[in-house]
């Protein structure tokens, strides 16, 4: 108990008793034996020469080392060098490219009616002819998982996306509401003709991470149930026009006959609101 205690195991305990006596706690104080492959100071310094000439300024220790072994010259092995130089505060990013930024996650929202929380994609839709597409504009409510928005486009254009923004927001009755939209990190979402017409309706932006497609779920998911759907023309569409129809049959079948798991095998109807907790 008294090991326990003191975070020892009873091995360390026999080992320091010697002669009826404990000796001194020797975790902090324990000489141990230096590595045998341990590198010299000589070897410190010319790592830190080699890697401050002009050739190599700009480049990582990953990009040194082999051109080093091209030349039939060795002095240490990549994370060597990667420890010199931070233990001599040089390991910074090397070179012109711009360095990598921590991106933290986006600020978690929590809808409790709907009119809340908006999610908005677009997904290629593709036609018969290889190479080209359609585009579907797709805006869903988190709470209710209602479809409250969407149009089929030939291209990808901010302005079509904020003009079918506000066509939303007038259909639901939701103008200056404190509105939440959360989208990917592309350009329609961030292109300024859209952040102007979200802070024109009172809407507030929220964006994703770079290529990190979980911060975007809920479309996500909505359009792997729209591609996996029976009926998804898997040789693509004929016209525009015809994408546009099976785009509003799809969303008329989501709204009002397809089963949420999450919302206890209920569908998206208005009659829901009033009982459902998510």
């Amino acid at each position: 108990m008294a090991c326990d205690a003191a975070g020892l195991s009873k091995r360390t305990y026999r080992r320091w008793y010697k002669a009826g006596n404990i000796q001194t706690d020797k975790r902090a104080t324990a000489v141990r034996p230096a590595p045998a492959n341990k590198l010299t100071e000589h070897e410190r310094q010319q790592i830190l020469e080699v890697c401050n000439e002009a050739r190599f300024a700009s480049l990582p220790p990953s990009q040194i080392v082999p051109t080093l072994l091209d030349e039939g010259v060795y002095i240490a092995s990549e994370s060597s060098y990667y420890r010199v130089l931070k233990a001599n505060e040089q390991s910074h990013h090397r070179g012109r490219t711009r360095q990598v930024m921590a991106r933290s996650k986006p600020k978690a929202y929590t809808a409790k009616s709907p009119n809340e929380i908006g999610s908005w994609d677009i997904t290629y839709c593709p036609s018969i002819v290889k190479g080209q597409f359609y585009y579907l504009y797709m805006f869903e409510d988190i709470y209710s998982r209602k479809i409250v928005g969407y149009e089929v486009y030939d291209r990808e254009c901010g302005e079509l996306a904020a003009q079918l923004m506000q066509r939303n927001v007038l259909r639901e009755q939701c103008f200056n509401q404190p509105l939440v939209l959360h989208s990917d990190n592309s350009a329609p979402m961030k292109c300024l003709t859209m952040k102007a017409k979200l802070e024109e309706l009172g809407v507030r932006a929220s964006v994703s991470r770079p290529r990190v497609s979980n911060d975007n779920p809920y479309s996500e998911s909505l359009f792997r149930r729209l591609k996996y759907h029976p009926k998804w023309p898997t040789k693509g569409f004929k016209s525009l026009t015809e994408s546009r129809e099976w785009v509003e049959n799809f969303v008329s079948w989501y709204n009002n006959e397809h089963k949420h798991s999450k919302l206890n095998f209920g569908n998206c109807s208005p009659g829901l609101f009033d009982f459902l907790h998510l």
